[in-house]
């Protein structure tokens, strides 16, 4: 995929998952974690940083956005999943420090994600501000509605 094409999905995923949050705020144990100041963040395979926040509580954004980048950059880094990662670290299956984290800064949190695209690019993708069964979702959701 060129860069344009990946710059392209990725911006369909953004704009869908925006479209997306009011059914997730509904629900009310999504809705009172941030109040809807949400974040996702998209490390590509040329390690392009992409990003969106929504909502409108800057500080609370912001902090949305860091837990975000951790998680992407986490799974750029390990493609493992969040949460997933830490399990099998703790279970010994690899060292600390393997992929180049140490055990201070894993974030065990789930909500980061590899995804790889029907034409098989691959995306390091952080999302933060619901559960983070909601924060996979979400995602998945923009990229099946998108037929990505």
């Amino acid at each position: 995929m060129t860069n344009q094409n990946t710059a392209t999905a990725i911006n369909q995923i953004l704009t869908t998952v925006e479209t997306l949050i009011p059914t997730y705020m509904a629900d009310p144990l999504d809705r009172t974690i941030s109040n809807g100041n949400l974040a996702i963040c998209i490390i590509d395979e040329q390690g392009l940083v992409h990003g969106r926040m929504y909502g409108v509580d800057k500080p609370r954004l912001r902090h949305s956005y860091r837990v975000a980048w951790t998680k992407a950059s986490q799974v750029w880094l390990t493609g493992i999943k969040t949460g997933e990662y830490e399990r099998r670290l703790f279970n010994g299956e690899f060292s600390e420090n393997a992929n180049g984290i140490e055990a201070p800064d894993l974030i065990g949190w789930v909500g980061g994600q590899p995804v790889t695209l029907s034409n098989g690019t691959t995306l390091a993708i952080g999302f933060s501000g619901f559960r983070g069964t909601t924060d996979l979702d979400i995602v998945v959701r923009a990229i099946q509605a998108n037929n990505l």
